[in-house]
C-alpha cells in the first residue's frame, strides 16, 4: 500500500474500466482520477503530488504510445500501460521509452497495484531530483562570472596554483574566489561541491597534475 500522498491518473476510453480501476485503487487507499481521452488528461490541473499515469493504448484522440513518444518526461508521471490489444512490438516500444510496465487485459489487479507502486516511487525520486536541481540553479545564479569560471576548476581536482594559472590570477585571489563559491553554493566540502556540479551537469576540465 502507498502510504504517502499521491494521485494516479487513469486514461481509458472505456468508462467501465475507469470506474473499476478507480474503485480498486481507492479500496487499496490509493487516490485516483480517471479520463476518457488524452486531451481530458492534459487539460486537467494536476496537483503537485507524485503519481502514475495508467494509460490505455487505443484512445480516441491520440494513441497512448504516440503520447508517450511526444510527452515531456519531466512534466508527466511514469506510465503503466494497460491494453486489450497488446503485442510484442508495442510492449517493446513502450518499455524502451520508459514505461514502468505493460499489462494486457485482463490482468491481475495485484500486478497493477505493484506497477503503480513502482511508478509512484520513481516519480518521488524524479520530483526530488527536480527540486534539488531548482535549488542548485538558484544558488548557481548568485555566482559572479569569475566565480562561474572558478567552480569547475575547484571540482576538477586541480591544485590551487594550477587552477589559478589557468585563469591567469594569483593563487591567493583564486582561493578567495573558491571560498566565495563554496559559501554561495552552501557546500560544506569539495566532495559535496563535486556532487552539486554533477547534478548541474557542469563540465569539469581534466586535472593535469604533471606540474607538481
Amino acid at each position: 500500500m502507498i502510504k504517502e500522498p499521491c494521485l494516479i491518473y487513469i486514461v481509458d476510453d472505456d468508462q467501465r474500466i475507469c470506474e473499476a480501476l478507480c474503485d480498486f485503487l481507492e479500496a487499496n487507499g490509493v487516490p485516483s482520477q480517471s479520463f476518457n481521452s488524452i486531451g481530458d488528461y492534459v487539460k486537467f490541473d494536476r496537483p503537485n503530488l507524485p503519481g502514475c499515469l495508467v494509460l490505455d493504448i487505443n484512445l480516441p484522440d491520440i494513441s497512448g504510445l504516440e503520447f508517450q513518444s511526444q510527452f515531456d518526461r519531466e512534466s508527466h508521471p511514469p506510465i503503466v500501460f494497460v491494453t486489450g490489444h497488446g503485442d510484442i512490438p508495442s510492449s517493446v516500444r513502450a518499455m524502451k521509452h520508459g514505461a514502468v510496465d505493460f499489462l494486457t487485459k485482463p490482468f491481475e489487479h495485484t500486478d497493477l497495484l505493484n506497477a503503480v507502486q513502482t511508478a509512484v516511487a520513481q516519480d518521488r525520486v524524479r520530483r526530488a531530483h527536480q527540486t534539488e536541481l531548482t535549488v542548485l540553479k538558484a544558488r548557481l545564479s548568485t555566482l559572479t562570472p569569475r566565480e562561474r569560471e572558478v567552480l569547475p576548476l575547484v571540482v576538477s581536482g586541480l591544485l590551487n596554483k594550477q587552477a589559478a594559472a589557468k585563469l591567469a590570477i594569483s593563487e591567493v585571489t583564486f582561493q578567495i574566489h573558491r571560498g566565495r563559491v563554496m559559501q554561495k553554493m552552501q557546500a560544506k566540502s569539495v566532495a559535496q561541491l563535486v556532487m552539486m556540479a554533477q547534478t548541474l551537469q557542469i563540465s569539469m576540465p581534466n586535472a593535469n597534475r604533471s606540474g607538481r
